[in-house]
């Protein structure tokens, strides 16, 4: 692979969750590491302590001399990067190899028995289940992930012998095509990147076209009622609770997780806890399971991988949880991200009063998913609605959190970042859950401060 004949890897967008993955790997291969990106964050500050240099300004004489030569130097950046940015402006002009983020972790995981997982909600959490059920059994992984595994406190797991590599297929400008995978889990298809596809059909094409690029003779799992054609494959199907090629059955609550039978072609694996909260995982974890289950994982392998399994780092995350308050944060942006978010918690909590705070991510979803998002808070007691995070957009005219709040039932009102603290003072809370994609994850520890401040904790 040409790629490892270069000695220096320079990423345009290093703190990205998908990006510090693929630096991580290069920089544990002994490669020269170096990035750009926009903001300090607790990931690229866990990456310079691993050794990995980053710049937070975008001018091109932050780039040091060893990055300047375009004969031993790789580029990699991330769709997310503005065409506009000088450093990838001058890459290109002095002709350098650049490389998507996607195109390299298609020709890192191109000779191995790669699983993609893909899916418009729900691919960080199956990515990091199967990546630890793999982990945990003789299989052992390679993983590439889209979120912090709170198992190995990383987004990177590597191994010295298992040929398994499990990735997060992004569906976000068509990454995933870069991919031919083994085999593969589609967990959903829903309307969203509507700024990239225009329409849901278009969206549903792209997986499709995704599906045809498993690899012949492979293994595609996906979510029942789905409609991909799957030629020259092994299909299953899964569900929650709805009969298909693996569900669960005696479904219940144990001490806040979930206990279930897991029924799959062989028969049924009895009693599965599965020690991370929300019944949307569950779902997730029979998904996981699945695929863990047909490349050769066995039943008591696949128990203690679900009953040892920590969650995902702002994935139902819990941050405070006693008899005076439970705080939870999620990463959940679209609206049915957030249904299922919250029906989760209001399954655990029946009795108590839920006030979310949501922080919008893209002016584009907003405006297309207005409605929806409005439908889903109204599952809350109380809303408090962040300004919109614009991530890689300009602002679009008339598009604000207002257009959610006009379609709130609940008491709701809008506050900025800056003031949201302060607002927080006054109020008290049962059960707080922070929600969104964008930066809300720099108010969660000021917040738990603030409560552990007040009650203690």
């Amino acid at each position: 692979m040409r790629i490892k004949n270069y000695k220096n890897i320079y990423f345009i967008g290093i703190g990205g969750i998908g990006m510090s993955a693929i630096a991580r790997y290069f920089n544990s291969i002994g490669k020269n590491v170096f990035g750009y990106d926009r903001m300090a964050t607790q990931l690229t500050a866990e990456l310079t302590a691993e050794g990995i240099g980053i710049t937070f300004q975008e001018d091109v004489d932050q780039i040091p001399a060893r990055y300047q030569s375009k004969y031993d130097t790789l580029v990699v950046y991330t769709p997310a990067i503005p065409a506009n940015h000088p450093q990838l402006i001058y890459f290109q002009q002095q002709q350098f190899e650049i490389m998507k983020r996607s195109q390299v972790l298609g020709l890192l995981s191109d000779n191995l028995n790669g699983i993609g997982i893909a899916g418009t909600h729900g691919k960080t959490t199956v990515s990091t289940i199967t990546a630890h059920i793999f982990k945990t059994s003789a299989l052992d992984c390679n993983a590439f992930l889209g979120g912090i595994s709170r198992n190995y406190q990383s987004n990177l797991l590597l191994s010295k012998t298992s040929p398994w590599m499990i990735l997060e297929a992004d569906e976000f400008d068509r990454s995933f095509l870069q991919l031919h995978p083994q085999l593969a889990v589609v967990t959903s298809m829903d309307a969203d990147h509507l700024d990239i596809y225009g329409n849901k059909n278009e969206l549903e094409k792209s997986f499709q076209a995704f599906v045809y690029q498993i690899k012949e003779g492979g293994i595609l799992v996906y979510k029942k009622g789905l409609i991909l054609t799957h030629d020259k494959l092994s299909a299953y199907t899964y569900s929650l609770e709805e009969k298909a090629d693996f569900y669960a059955e005696n479904i219940k609550l144990v001490e806040g997780f979930y206990q279930f039978d897991l029924v799959y072609p062989d028969g049924i694996i009895k009693d599965l806890l599965f020690s991370y909260p929300g019944k949307i995982n569950v779902e997730n974890a029979i998904a996981a399971s699945a695929m863990a289950l047909l490349c050769g994982v066995e039943a008591d392998e696949l128990r203690k991988a679900l009953s040892t399994f920590k969650g995902v780092r702002r994935r139902f995350d819990y941050q405070i949880r006693n008899e005076k308050i439970v705080f939870i944060d999620d990463y959940a942006h679209h609206p049915k991200e957030l249904w299922e978010s919250i029906s989760s918690v209001r399954e655990l909590y029946p009795e108590k009063n839920i006030t979310g705070i949501f922080q919008p991510h893209l002016y584009s979803r907003t405006r297309d998913f207005a409605e929806g998002f409005a439908a889903s808070l109204n599952l809350l007691d109380e809303v408090i609605l962040l300004d919109i995070y614009p991530a890689r957009e300009l602002p679009i005219e008339g598009v604000s959190s207002e257009i959610i709040l006009k379609n709130l039932k609940v008491p709701a009102k809008l506050c900025s970042k800056g003031d949201l603290i302060e607002l927080l003072r006054e109020k008290e809370f049962e059960v707080l859950l922070t929600l969104g994609a964008g930066d809300i994850d720099k108010l969660v520890e000021p917040i738990k401060n603030l409560i552990c401040e007040r009650l203690e904790c």
